[in-house]
């Protein structure tokens, strides 16, 4: 690798460095709003469309698998043709098929919507994080990464609140096309704000091969395990469930032979960035499953309003606002490792809390602890273990690095939304029986406290405190 080529550093304090967060956090955040924000529109769009349990996890998943399965040829062709270019490319893609969602006017429409959704989310959210990786000064990283932590992370959850005042006051549908005005602006101050970055060490043809096969992995799994809802004897899911492992077998294989490889493996000789990716997999795993379970008991059990229903997690959002920059910055100094494990466990203690929701007691009491230990755990851990990722690759390899964890992330709440309703037995028009919705949420719920967790243990065990320093 000959390194960056055309690189321009920028310092945090500065104006350039200033747009260049706006416009990253803008991209990221409509991204991951609309991710969360989709979870309490579920109800709303089951009822529209009469859609079963497995329609509403299409919903989700037709979004996140094909996020997940491209986000690697994200990242990878932002190091090869300009992480600014596949970036705007990205938020251009994002935008038309949020208006198709937005227009959607049957289930089916709508899970082909959001998997065009994710394409472009694919292209956009490891160039957001790239951009800031490659183009700011060593010194001023770890604050940069923690700014865009806490400002994306609020976005993330202010999502469900929004997307139900959205839901309340309009309609499902403006959970979608809101993302269009914002697209707009992003392109925008794009390209008069953000500086191009690439790396020049490529040569060959493009990783083809590479990406899809990587895709029909998680493809093929994730469509077994939905589909298994019913029978995992049936020939679909049996053939799925085969073409998933086969290619996920043949994507190592050929990752490993390829001349110029989409996903260089050998990045994972490095234990640091190993171990974070392992502990990406395990804590997103469980905010995905956990997210999905909790959206459904709040309305389906307690009688919450989408908007109610968004708003219960809003502590967290306070939490994760004040403390994310301040975490990241505490890594800095003392390193990822303390962070990265008591993040996760606390997490794991509040999620565990919060398995026992179910209406007896007042909020208060039943909810807002829960809530709060959930944010104070996500701000100890995000922003350091974001930067951990990015600094135990090189900058060269900035959009490949953050392609690979984003790409654990949303495989694993992929993966974590179509395996736990199968794991405690809900499906069909299950979801809208109180009982039933009940047993099956407080089972989920502490199978995430679980992962949380093992996250937490992961970090222990793989972290090291060196990686961070300026």
């Amino acid at each position: 690798m000959t390194g960056d080529r055309g690189r321009t550093t920028v310092a945090l304090g500065t104006a350039p460095g200033r747009w260049l967060v706006v416009v990253t956090v803008l991209a990221s955040g409509m991204a991951f709003l609309d991710s969360t924000a989709v979870q309490v529109a579920l109800p709303s769009i089951g009822r529209d469309f009469d859609a079963s349990l497995s329609g509403l996890q299409w919903t989700i998943n037709g979004y996140t698998l094909t996020l997940a399965g491209l986000i690697l040829l994200g990242g990878s062709l932002g190091d090869r043709y300009g992480r600014r270019k596949i970036f705007l490319l990205g938020v251009v893609w994002f935008a038309l098929a949020s208006l198709l969602c937005g227009i959607a006017q049957n289930t089916g429409q709508l899970v082909a919507a959001r998997a065009l959704q994710g394409i472009g989310g694919a292209l956009l959210t490891p160039g957001s994080l790239a951009l800031i990786q490659s183009s700011f000064r060593q010194e001023d990283r770890g604050r940069a990464i923690g700014i865009w932590s806490s400002l994306s992370g609020i976005s993330g959850l202010v999502g469900p609140f929004l997307g139900g005042l959205l839901v309340d006051l309009v309609s499902w549908r403006l959970v979608f096309l809101i993302n269009v005005p914002i697209a707009v602006l992003i392109v925008a101050v794009s390209g008069r704000h953000v500086p191009e970055s690439r790396d020049g060490g490529h040569q060959g043809r493009f990783d083809i091969a590479g990406a899809a096969f990587g895709a029909l992995a998680l493809g093929g799994v994730t469509y077994a395990l939905i589909a298994g809802e019913e029978s995992f004897l049936r020939a679909d899911v049996a053939l799925s469930a085969a073409v998933g492992v086969g290619s996920a077998v043949a994507f190592v294989v050929r990752e490993r032979r390829a001349r110029d490889p989409m996903l260089p493996l050998g990045v994972f000789a490095d234990r640091q960035f190993t171990g974070a990716n392992l502990t990406t997999f395990a804590v997103y795993g469980a905010l995905g499953g956990a997210g999905l379970f909790m959206v459904l008991q709040l309305q389906n059990v307690l009688g919450y309003g989408a908007t109610a229903a968004g708003a219960a997690m809003l502590p967290s959002i306070l939490l994760i606002t004040l403390l994310s920059p301040r975490a990241g910055a505490l890594a800095q100094r003392i390193g990822p490792r303390l962070p990265m494990t008591v993040g996760p466990l606390t997490v794991a203690v509040g999620t565990f809390l919060l398995a026992f929701v179910d209406g007896d007691a007042p909020y208060v009491v039943e909810i807002l602890p829960g809530s709060v230990l959930q944010g104070l755990g996500m701000a100890l851990t995000v922003a350091p273990l974001t930067a951990t990722v990015l600094a135990a690759a090189p900058d060269a390899m900035a959009g490949t690095a953050s392609g690979v964890n984003n790409a654990v992330a949303r495989a694993a709440q992929l993966l974590a939304v179509a395996a736990l309703p199968v794991a405690v037995g809900l499906s069909g028009d299950a979801y809208e029986d109180p009982a039933a919705l009940t047993d099956a949420y407080r089972m989920a719920t502490m199978l995430c406290a679980g992962l949380f967790a093992i996250g937490g243990a992961i970090s222990w065990a793989t972290i090291r405190n060196d990686v961070l320093e300026p």
